[in-house]
């Protein structure tokens, strides 16, 4: 539903549930009872012409809602990068930075020397 269209569907279901109101009061002014007011076909159509108007209502609403959920969720996401980058990393020492020790060799052994002589 077009968001834009909100403010023209309140109105126009304002000036409905006025027209309800006055053309209930003339029927009873004509002596009229509820079972006849309720089967009247102009009062049929504007309690259509209301829930028509809530239904969309309630759709724009839920519109709304889930936009300004889209924008929080953007908004926490853009703080929780913000903040990652201003958290220091962990640095190496300054100075020299450590090298690590090469491992030694082990040097062949001369092979057992035998004593047959």
């Amino acid at each position: 539903m077009n968001l834009k269209a909100k403010g023209y569907l309140e109105s126009r279901k304002k000036a409905t549930v006025d027209k309800l109101a006055a053309r209930t009061a003339s029927l009873k002014e004509k002596g009229m009872d509820d079972a006849a007011i309720k089967r009247d076909c102009v009062i049929k159509k504007m309690k259509a012409d209301l829930r028509k108007a809530n239904f969309r209502l309630s759709s724009i609403a839920a519109q709304e809602k889930l936009n300004a959920d889209k924008v929080q969720a953007k908004a926490d996401k853009l703080a929780a990068k913000k903040a990652a980058a201003e958290k220091p990393k962990a640095k190496a020492p300054k100075g020299t930075p450590a090298k690590k020790e090469k491992k030694e060799k082990k040097k062949a052994a001369p092979p057992p020397a035998d004593d047959q002589e």
